[in-house]
């Protein structure tokens, strides 16, 4: 009898694998496919690099660290913030609920800033005159800067949005969010962290 193979930490698509691997361990499976399909999932795993598979191993490591210019043409340095708290959110202007989410993270920058709250949005929009527009609609004031591919892998490839990380005052990601988040859970995580030396 052919036995799934333990891949180690929970893995969505691993999950996938066994339970699909479970519901149809007929005698018709033969051990070809089995390895076809097992061979598809490290592949997807791998080739997500730092994707589906690798989001949890940036929890409770030091953020990859980036240089880039904000739409204001100012250097946002990420290692800058060390001793700091950091709300690190990727966003898009077509995406509902990162509209939603935004005003209440420039007001929490407000409330927060003098306590060493930092936020910092990466707009994965392809126009900053877009990301620019939504930030004034929207009265954004904390820094927005233009993400790309290769900053979304270094961040576990963001697939799907809003992407949101927490990175602690020794600049270590200690939580991620996607897609629409109880705000109340990140606001606590927030003051949590800044309560913390």
């Amino acid at each position: 009898m052919i036995r799934p193979v333990n891949l180690g930490a929970p893995c969505p698509i691993h999950a996938a694998f066994v339970a699909a691997w479970v519901g149809e361990q007929s005698r018709s499976l033969k051990a070809v496919s089995i390895a076809r399909l097992l061979l598809t999932v490290l592949l997807l795993c791998a080739s997500a690099g730092r994707g589906i598979c690798a989001e949890r191993i940036l929890l409770n490591q030091p953020a990859p660290q980036f240089v880039r210019s904000d739409l204001d043409g100012r250097p946002v340095d990420l290692s800058a913030y060390r001793g700091h708290v950091v709300l690190l959110n990727f966003w898009a202007s077509w995406c509902a609920p990162c509209l939603t989410e935004m005003p209440r993270f420039a007001l929490w920058q407000k409330q927060f800033g003098q306590e060493n709250l930092h936020i910092v949005g990466v707009s994965m929009d392809d126009d900053a005159a877009v990301a620019s527009r939504v930030r004034r609609k929207l009265g954004v004031d904390y820094p927005i800067l233009m993400g790309d591919v290769p900053l979304g892998k270094l961040y576990g490839g963001i697939l799907g949005l809003p992407v949101t990380f927490l990175i602690d005052r020794q600049g270590v990601i200690c939580a991620r969010y996607q897609g629409e988040t109880d705000l109340g859970a990140m606001e606590k995580a927030i003051r949590d962290l800044l309560a913390k030396p």
